[in-house]
């Protein structure tokens, strides 16, 4: 999509049908890796065709082709590739140069260089210190086997580490600082791992991986419950809605698959089935006042929209690591909530949603900050509001590309603009 801005409504506010979702961004881009470490043993199926892993994908091919000469690898805004590549190309003989957008150099990634040079690793900062890009000569000879790392940072840096940690001749131990932001992210890791033949002791706040070699195995990965996320959200905004969606686990490694409680304090009930995930619209009755976003922050922004439209005065936590993703998505909720009279108040770590002044301002334009989870979170807004407009619409192409199509399939008019 190249149209530079959309302009969505819902006359009927009806919704109900069946959405088939990608596979998960999340589960395939471990896959990726765990299949490149295996060298053709472990098959996956169902895999994303959201752009990170796309981009992925094709970065790997490039590391793995062979050729001495150096090696730029340009993984754009995806952050899961950057942060999951780090550490894998330590292991592939050549030179890499491993880089990103503009926003992406902004990203600190310093704690996750420093545990990899702590275990043998040969990188160093091109431009700014603990920021990419990142100038790695691969084929690293292991030192230590033990490290540790601060907890209360992006899990992607634990699991970047968990990856690959088979793969090295003296394996890893992890021992874990402090709290364990994202725990449900590092559990999916260590679970993938299992299912391709790795072994794993997790106790306490230590991890450890032995040295060990894949065995034969198909990894088949669950749809995404991130972008169910986003159908919760315009089942609670409508009229009256239910929709389908297949393939969605009840015992998910994924965490966003906290969206099935959460929701239910927003009037949307979930049911398994046998053709899949049921989510009707309920009557709203709930008086849940905190909300903690520790296990699951990427279904923050959809929370923090729903709730304000709802006109639910609620508290959230457990919004750290918002303020390093693909933008600092606190700032940008605040701005563009403000923009029909919500408020985000910051105490501390706790954040207060003040719906008070909410009304619909007739158009309402959202900026995207180049982040696909802001396009997704306030587009459902059409069902509540007369005309939203939601510009730069192809950022949804990082994790789900399909979007704009499945919300015109259930009744969502679209002009580009």
């Amino acid at each position: 999509m190249i149209a530079k801005s959309l302009v969505l409504t819902h006359p009927s506010q009806e919704i109900n049908g069946t959405v088939q979702l990608t596979g998960s961004k999340s589960e395939s881009n471990r896959a990726l890796i765990i299949q490149a470490l295996s060298k053709g043993l472990v098959k996956v199926e169902n895999l994303s065709e959201a752009a990170d892993t796309v981009t992925l994908q094709a970065a790997l091919n490039l590391a793995i082709s062979g050729g001495s000469d150096l090696k730029t690898i340009n993984i754009g805004p995806a952050g899961t590739a950057m942060r999951f590549l780090t550490s894998f190309l330590n292991l592939v003989k050549g030179n890499f140069m491993l880089t990103g957008t503009e926003r992406m150099q902004q990203r600190p990634i310093g704690i996750l260089v420093d545990a990899l040079k702590d275990i043998g690793a040969d990188i160093h900062y091109e431009n700014k210190t603990g920021y990419p890009p990142l100038k790695i000569e691969g084929g690293m000879i292991q030192g230590k086997d033990k490290i540790s790392i601060q907890g209360n940072i992006s899990s992607q840096y634990i699991s970047s580490l968990l990856l690959i940690a088979s793969s090295l001749k003296k394996g890893l131990t992890i021992n874990i600082q402090g709290e364990l932001t994202s725990k449900p992210y590092v559990t999916m890791t260590l679970e993938m791992l299992k299912e391709c033949g790795i072994e794993y002791n997790f106790e306490e706040s230590s991890i450890y991986i032995s040295k060990q070699d894949f065995k034969d195995s198909i990894i088949y990965v669950e749809p995404d419950w991130s972008a169910a996320s986003y159908w919760y959200s315009i089942v609670a905004l409508s009229k009256n809605g239910h929709i389908v969606l297949p393939g969605l686990k009840e015992n998910s490694l994924q965490g966003d698959k906290e969206i099935v409680e959460i929701m239910t304090y927003f009037g949307v009930s979930s049911s398994f089935e046998n053709d899949g995930l049921h989510l009707r619209k309920i009557s709203l009755d709930s008086n849940k006042s905190l909300f903690d976003f520790k296990e699951c922050p990427d279904l923050a922004q959809t929370v923090v929209v729903i709730a304000s439209v709802l006109k639910k005065d609620v508290s959230f936590t457990g919004l750290e690591t918002l303020k390093i993703k693909e933008t600092d998505r606190i700032f940008a909720l605040q701005t563009e909530i403000s923009k029909f009279g919500a408020e985000l108040i910051a105490d501390g770590e706790t954040y207060h949603l003040k719906t008070e002044q909410v009304s619909d301002p007739g158009d309402l334009t959202i900026s995207t900050y180049e982040d696909h989870r802001m396009a997704m979170a306030f587009a459902p807004l059409a069902l509540v509001f007369k005309k939203v407009k939601i510009e730069e619409p192809s950022v949804v192409e990082k994790s789900y590309p399909m979007f704009w199509q499945h919300l015109e399939d259930q009744g969502f008019k679209i002009e580009e603009k």
